[in-house]
């Protein structure tokens, strides 16, 4: 496989998935397994994920601006900012703390992330058929403890196949918020989140970055903008109207088939 049809399919999968709860690191972990990909540095894999973060300002942008110019005299604004970063909070200490542990161990063995796929899948199914009442219907309006266990949930999307909307939405759902608000704050959430992990990826890693290959990077991260751009206007009506089950199967097939795979000897 040539490295631009490579650069296609990973910025293709990057953009679908990093704002549903199928895991957009697992699923780049066994893609760049079985291709035989992987960029100097990690250099593609790491700027690419900026591209669907912009996918996130893009659709929001008038929200975030109303956020960013109203938040000195709004107090609403300015308790969903707090709120934001008090579920930021938790990932950037146990990051910190782990982020040598998760690169080198957790994201060297597919097994993790196919074992992770399938027991995410597994809890989504069960939360998506819980006949619960939710309690929580506005992300704006979640109480702080709400804010801060989500947080809690997002941490464990450091296990490589979790996911990170998928263990916010897990956690949101847990906490009696409804699925749309749940995907919502999801979105929000993915701005600090993704913003910090890729400038600290960048970070820890500028002496190994090579991007020689910037007709790749360019590639890989224009494609993933524009289909995470499809993804994040049209999830939550999806998500509305048919709840997280389909996420849930796809992640346990994924999960089985890379576990196979793998046993073959792929």
């Amino acid at each position: 496989m040539s490295d631009w049809l490579a650069a296609i399919i990973l910025g293709l999968v990057e953009g679908l998935t990093e704002f549903i709860p199928v895991s957009s690191t697992g699923h780049m972990l066994l893609l760049g397994h079985f291709m035989g990909f992987e960029s100097s540095g990690k250099t593609f894999e790491i700027v690419i994920q900026l591209g669907a973060l912009l996918a996130i300002v893009s659709v929001y942008f008038k929200r975030l601006w109303t956020l960013a110019t109203r938040w000195p005299f709004d107090v609403e604004a300015r308790r969903f900012l707090i709120g934001l970063l008090v579920a930021f909070a938790p990932a950037v200490v146990i990051g910190f703390l782990a982020y040598d542990f998760i690169k080198t161990v957790l994201f060297e063995t597919p097994q993790v992330v196919c074992v992770a796929l399938i027991v995410g899948g597994v809890i989504l199914l069960a939360l998506d058929r819980m006949d619960k009442r939710p309690q929580w219907l506005d992300a704006n309006q979640y109480p702080m403890r709400i804010y801060f266990l989500i947080g809690l949930f997002q941490c464990l999307a450091m296990i490589p196949g979790v996911s990170r909307s998928g263990a916010t939405i897990a956690g949101g759902l847990m906490l009696k918020t409804d699925k749309r608000s749940a995907a919502e704050f999801s979105f929000f959430l993915a701005l600090p989140t993704m913003g910090a992990a890729v400038a600290y990826d960048l970070l820890k890693n500028h002496k190994t970055l090579d991007f020689s290959d910037v007709g790749l990077i360019a590639v890989g991260f224009l494609v993933a903008f524009l289909t995470a751009l499809v993804v994040v206007r049209f999830l939550l009506d999806f998500v509305s109207k048919h709840g997280f089950a389909p996420f849930a199967w796809w992640r346990i097939v994924v999960g089985v088939v890379g576990l196979a795979l793998l046993q073959a000897g792929f």
